[in-house]
């Protein structure tokens, strides 16, 4: 019997290991897709416990606590943080199977060199060791820790970045900190709140924005904006990937609705989204940006929740309705608007895998490596199954060797062990191929393989330049 998650976890073949161990070990983490809130680093935040790292915007873990049946204070009320702590921990044991608690136990073992199984019975033990060693460390010295060089969080067109400014004149602060462009609330016209949000945006670039024309010259100024601020990225988030004829006069009948607090008919509002989304793909591509589109989620499903509680807070799950569709149409489009820029493709429904892989293939070209990328597996499928599943098509259809990677989409300065639990995987299966016959063993080969997936691949492709 192997050891529990011991330091070769996941790897069952002398090669899985050696790649492990001598490449994919000792790379560093670029985190191209995450949400950690950029004030924290400017200002260096320290924790005052593990529960605020741990558990602190973590609807990941709140949806297993309540799963565990635990109430709603201990979960994300002012219930004390140690209390909160001791409920998780006591949910934790019965998480087998689940990615989470291999998350949980790694995070633990390289954040405080913990390796103990965490449960109710030493789950004051375990909180005050790790409040004691995470006195040793702020934000900033977290991501060291982790071997971390550069970060995209996620941002609305709307910010100023003064968080980022204040890192990227800081010169104690070598991790490059980078925000993405997150136009979703410019670009979602069906969902609450689209008025008033346009109305923002308006004071934001100093014009009135009456009409769809004007939405789209707002974007263009604030990618502008961005760009000039050290933006390689833009991230789309959508419930469904649509395609419609990018009519004007159906967008501008959606936009008047919309104005109005009126939600357009979807095929308006399809024709204003893909509209918008084609001017900003074409200006990605112009800028040498990186397109990422994310879709196939039922959010907000639980309403009474919802109403208390707010966007993601552990009520979303999996569209089967997703539109994967529309994404060959969507990227026609944007060739033949001359505005295919570089993309990154995630749908969260599983059953998307293999039409994300060849669609990509249908618009590879003018010379870049991996031109269109099929994501990481993401969210619902961030455990190992669905990391194999993902790489599996990707490597049946596509190319494995030229793939930028995972990536944390997480709030957590702990999240960056989601990089290894890949690393681990990835280098499982290659050891798999190599040990069956499948591919040559060909030491120097499969390195640069592991390593370029790990890091080079996406330091080239976003262009960080990190050396």
């Amino acid at each position: 019997m192997k050891k529990f998650m011991d330091e070769d976890f996941l790897l069952s073949t002398e090669t899985a290991r050696w790649l492990y161990h001598e490449a994919a070990e000792g790379m560093p983490i670029i985190d191209y897709h995450c949400h950690i809130n950029p004030q924290e680093i400017a200002e260096d935040r320290k924790f005052e416990n593990i529960t605020q790292v741990w558990l602190g915007g973590d609807h990941y873990k709140w949806r297993q606590m309540r799963f565990g049946g635990k109430p709603e204070e201990v979960i994300t009320g002012d219930t004390d943080p140690r209390e909160k702590f001791r409920a998780f921990a006591s949910v934790l044991p019965k998480l087998i199977g689940n990615p989470m608690y291999h998350w949980s136990h790694l995070e633990l073992q390289r954040g405080f060199g913990i390796t103990e199984p965490l449960s109710e019975k030493n789950a004051d033990e375990i909180y005050d060791k790790c409040n004691e060693i995470l006195a040793q460390y702020s934000a900033r010295e977290l991501m060291r820790k982790f071997h971390v060089k550069a970060i995209c969080t996620t941002d609305d067109p709307c910010d100023d970045l003064h968080w980022h400014e204040v890192i990227r004149e800081d010169e104690t602060m070598e991790i490059q900190v980078r925000p993405a462009f997150r136009p979703d609330k410019a670009v979602n016209i069906e969902k609450a709140g689209y008025a008033e949000y346009i109305r923002k945006l308006s004071g934001v670039c100093g014009f009135e924005i009456k009409n769809v024309e004007d939405v789209v010259k707002a974007l263009l100024v604030r990618i502008d904006y961005f760009a000039e601020r050290g933006c390689l990225c833009a991230d789309h988030g959508l419930d469904y990937c649509m395609y419609a004829v990018p009519d004007m006069e159906e967008a501008e009948e959606a936009f008047a609705a919309a104005m109005k607090g009126e939600r357009p008919e979807k095929a308006q509002a399809d024709a204003y989204k893909t509209l918008v989304t084609i001017a900003c793909a074409k200006k990605y591509a112009d800028l040498n940006w990186v397109m990422q589109i994310h879709f196939g989620c039922l959010r907000d499903n639980n309403k009474p929740q919802f109403a208390k509680m707010g966007p993601d807070t552990g009520y979303d799950a999996v569209n089967s309705q997703s539109g994967v569709e529309n994404v060959a149409p969507l990227l026609n489009a944007f060739a033949e608007n001359e505005g295919l820029p570089k993309m990154i493709l995630y749908s969260l429904n599983p059953n998307d895998n293999t039409a994300l892989v060849t669609i990509a293939a249908c618009f590879q070209g003018d010379g870049i490596v991996g031109r269109v990328q099929h994501g990481s597996a993401w969210w619902f499928n961030d455990n190992r199954s669905g990391m194999r599943s993902q790489l599996t098509e990707l490597a049946n259809n596509g190319m494995l060797g030229c793939f930028v990677g995972m990536l944390t989409d997480s709030r957590s300065f702990l999240s960056y062990t989601r990089h290894e639990y890949f690393r681990r995987i990835l280098c499982e299966m290659i050891g798999e191929w190599v040990e069956s016959g499948q591919y040559p063993d060909d030491k120097e080969q499969l390195k640069k393989l592991v390593e370029d997936i790990c890091f080079h691949n996406t330091n080239t492709f976003f262009g960080f330049e990190v050396l």
